[in-house]
Formats: C-alpha cells, structure tokens, sequence
C-alpha cells in the first residue's frame, strides 16, 4: 500500500474548498484527514482510474497548499486494486483495519460490487462514480454514495440518441465480460426492448480478446443500425473500433465515455476509425455553440490547472470527478467532523452543491448525487484537454 503525501503547492485555487469550510471546536489539529483511495492504477481499466487519480492528487495539493482543513492536511491513502474485484476487497479491508477517515473509489462497478457490503459493516463514508444502479441502496448501504450518474440515467441518455437522433430501431449490444460489462448489456438490453427497440445481436467480450472481426460481422449481419458498447477497456475499445473499418461497417457506435478516450488514438490502425463514434460526455466538459466554450466553472478549472494535470491522454471529467470527490470528503470533515456519521450526515444535507464535474444533492434517502440533466453524448474523436463537442442533435 502506497501512502501520498505530496506537498506540492497549487496556489489561490485552494480557497474554493477552504472557504467553505466553517469554523468548529478545535479537533485533533495535527491529525490529518485520511482519504482511502481503492483505485486500479494498473490493468485493463487503468485508462479511467487515471484521470480520476491525477483529480484526487490535485484535490489534496490544492487543499493542504490553501493551509488544508483547519489545519489539517489531506492525506491520500493509496491502493492499486489493478482492477481485480479480490484485490478491491484486500484493499478495502486494509483501509477499514487502517481506519481511514473516508472512502473514495472504487472507480469501476465490478470491484465496487465486492466491497459494498464489506464496507457497509464497517460503516465507513464511501463516494464512488461507479454507475451500477445496485450499489447505491440508502436502505442497505446508509453509508454509500454516488457521485457521477447511475447506469439507468447514462442509458437512457445512449437510448434517447439512438431512438430520436440515429433515427434507429435495432441496435447490437455489446459488453466486456466483467460484472460492470455484463449488467450493463443485461440492464440496456431491458431498456432498449421496453422503449420499443429490438436487440438485433448482444455479446460479452473478454477485453483482452485481439480479433473482434467475427463479432462485427455478426452484428452486420444481424441487421444493427447501431452498435452500443458498454466497457471502460481502452484496448477492446480501440480493437473493435479497428475491427468496424476492417469489415467496412461505417454504423454508428454509442455508449460507454471510454468511446473519446484520449488513449485511443494511438492505438487505432488509422485515426478515421473513430469516426462516427458518439460517447456519454457531460455538460460541464461539452463545448457550446460556434467558439467552442465551455461552462464558466470548467474554464475556470482548465485556467487554473492546466500547466498542473496532463489531460491529452485522459477526460476532464474523470479529473474533476476525483477533486470533487476529496472536496466533497474535506468539506464534511471540516463542517461536521470526521467521525463516520458525522461525514454521512454531512453529506446527506447538500443541496445543489456546485463542483466542478457537476452538482451534487444528497438526502437521506437518495444517494444518487448528480443531476441527470447535465448527462450528455459527445462526439468522440472531439478531444481537445479532455473536454468535446455536443453530438449532434443537441443545442
């Protein structure tokens, strides 16, 4: 287990967070605010857990550079989990044992999946961005919460552009073979049928399968007039967008924000391939109208950060989701305290909470924080700082 304590001073970008924490009792001021981070640095899934790395690290800089929490220091408490739901568990176990403050992570549902119910005994805060719609049960699992959009919500954003954008009826779906990827076909496929589309073909791919060509011509074959692909795996990604050219197959492809990584490109036999290819985005990393601008609050992040965190390679929005997150954990601390149902309590009373990956509300009995109207598709080969174009179809 690798412990960050970095101290690296990011400037007056700090007082974002500060400023919103208020004054309380002197506590423990030479302890630091512990932030268990379950992420898989390494791995197949690696691309997302990344970007949502560099926002973790830059949230804790930028907070204990503007003097940290009433003067305590954020520390990041680091596990790479290599995307192996076992390690997940390893790894959370040891953060339960090491009593960090909070939880932050995982960042893919198959892991999150195997610790949720571990976690919850312990009672431990936990904020993660993973979209399965069974991991946030306020009931079952007071302690959890959801800090990007559910599955439901993202798939009804891909449907709704399939159904009222691509104008289309029968669509191929397509999934890896991890717990995310096959809940994820299972649930679309649902939703696809009930919203009066039929599932022209559906398949589970291991992601480290290298010949996709069977599958596409299947899905060709089967009459698709789009396909829809559910994995955050760059590498299966990349070949099945390869494989779409190969087979001379110009449909359009929808579905999972991996679709615009920026570890794409390199990997693709030619950078055409990626056209044509329509990923989940949100509002707050989507360009608007003719000059390409972006909402005041993300320009403001890129002004202040740019020279700071890569973005060529990765998506603003899993930067800004991983510094909104240690904020999210750094506020409850500092305005309620750190014990676990002070920090759950806190949460459990924002209210539109602004950010810079979006708003977050929270009550007690709805842990799904994000607002599902900033969920949007983007043009995937659009990438400039992590950042896109709206797909067509929106104004």
């Amino acid at each position: 287990m690798t412990i960050n304590r970095r101290k690296l001073g990011i400037g007056a970008a700090g007082a974002l967070v500060a400023a919103s924490i208020l004054p309380r009792p002197a506590i423990a001021q030479s302890q630091p605010i512990r932030i268990g981070w379950l992420v898989a640095l390494t791995g197949p899934i690696s691309a997302s857990a990344a970007g949502h790395h560099r926002g973790t690290i830059l949230g804790a800089e930028t907070i204990n550079a503007a003097g940290g929490v009433k003067g305590r220091r954020i520390e990041i408490v680091t596990q790479d989990t290599q995307g192996d739901p076992s390690k997940a568990v390893g790894g959370a176990q040891r953060m339960i044992a090491d009593k960090v403050d909070a939880l932050w992570g995982p960042t893919s549902s198959g892991e999150s999946l195997a610790i949720t119910a571990l976690v919850a005994k312990a009672k431990m805060p936990n904020i993660h961005p993973c979209v399965i719609d069974s991991l946030i049960e306020p009931l079952r699992y007071p302690n959890a919460f959801r800090s990007a959009p559910s599955n439901a919500q993202w798939d009804e954003a891909v449907r709704h552009y399939c159904r009222s954008v691509l104008k289309t009826k029968r669509v191929a779906l397509f999934g890896d073979t991890s717990a995310y990827g096959v809940n994820a076909v299972n649930d679309s496929a649902r939703s696809f049928v009930t919203d009066g589309m039929e599932i022209a073909d559906k398949a589970s791919i291991d992601p480290t399968q290298t010949d996709l060509l069977a599958d596409l011509r299947r899905a060709r074959e089967s009459g698709a007039e789009a396909v829809v692909l559910w994995s955050n795996s760059v590498g299966l990604v990349s070949r099945l967008l390869n494989a779409r050219a190969a087979v001379s197959w110009d449909v359009s492809v929808v579905g999972h924000p991996t679709l615009s990584s920026g570890a794409i490109g390199p990997q693709l036999a030619k950078l055409a391939n990626w056209e044509n290819v329509f990923a989940l985005g949100f509002r707050s990393s989507s360009h608007h109208g003719a000059g390409r601008t972006l909402p005041p609050r993300s320009q403001e992040f890129l002004q202040r950060f740019r020279d700071r965190v890569p973005l060529n390679d990765t998506l603003l929005w899993w930067v800004t989701c991983g510094f909104d997150a240690v904020s999210l954990i750094a506020e409850a601390a500092g305005n309620a305290g750190s014990a676990p149902s002070e920090i759950i309590g806190y949460w459990n009373t924002l209210k539109k909470r602004p950010g810079y990956f979006g708003e977050y509300s929270f009550s007690p009995n709805d842990h799904d924080g994000y607002n599902v109207k900033d969920v949007v598709m983007s043009v995937a080969n659009s990438g400039r700082d992590g950042t896109f174009d709206l797909a067509p179809g929106y104004g």
